[in-house]
């Protein structure tokens, strides 16, 4: 059994939660989608964890804003966490994320970030056969919406685990997947909101910053939704 999870964004508490259920569910491999950084407080903790479990992490966009310094375009509260994380960074958790690969191929198993058509920072809200058409491989795995999405379409399966540390899709639980054999089994798993946001506070940061987590909601209480179309 392989646990795919994903955007776990310094949310310490979560990933420590998901990782003892994986552990429960004695899966034999973990894959991260990427996104390891940003929003949340507690990344050298995030890191050394997968770090010390020899974890395969992808390249998200918040990894690349981290060790390039390039910042966030799109978001200025993401930008703040981003440089809270690049001064706190240690140096041999900054190399472990910089040697994150941008896709990885596990014979018809595709694993990635954000898309095929761009790996860092595509956003794929809407899930269609056509689009996988032209792509090899069966099983399909991609993070960065942050909503937990499954869809078959028997010749090509795609599935988003979706976050670990910022659910969008209106449930608060930490989510993750997991792959057995040709079986996909979505995960969902409570863990200590307010332990995460204690530490955020401590750190200087305003409630806006995580009082989201508490609805399953994108900073700012928006939630996030993929489409589905059946062609």
């Amino acid at each position: 059994m392989i646990a795919i999870i994903s955007d776990v964004h310094g949310n310490y508490p979560a990933l420590k939660r998901v990782l003892e259920n994986i552990d429960e569910v004695g899966c034999e491999q973990i894959i991260c989608l990427g996104d390891v950084a940003g929003y949340y407080c507690m990344i050298n903790e995030c890191i050394e964890e997968l770090r010390g479990r020899n974890v395969i992490n992808l390249l998200g966009n918040h990894d690349q804003y981290l060790i390039q310094g390039t910042g966030c375009p799109r978001s200025n509260s993401a930008n703040r966490c981003i440089e809270f994380q690049s001064a706190i960074l240690k140096e041999e958790n900054r190399e472990w994320l910089e040697n994150s690969r941008e896709y990885l191929t596990m014979g018809d198993i595709n694993f990635i970030h954000g898309g095929w058509k761009d790996p860092i920072d595509e956003y794929l809200y809407s899930i269609s056969l056509s689009y996988f058409s032209e792509i090899a491989g069966k099983f399909f795995f991609s993070g960065h919406t942050h909503v937990q999405t499954l869809v078959d379409f028997n010749e090509k399966v795609y599935c988003n685990p979706g976050s670990v540390g910022q659910p969008r899709d209106g449930d608060a639980r930490a989510s993750y997947a997991i792959l057995d054999g040709e079986n996909i089994l979505l995960k969902r798993v409570k863990y200590d909101i307010d332990s995460i946001a204690k530490k955020m506070k401590n750190n200087g940061f305003e409630s806006f910053f995580y009082e989201n987590l508490y609805q399953g909601t994108r900073i700012g209480g928006k939630k996030s939704s993929v489409k589905i179309i059946n062609e």
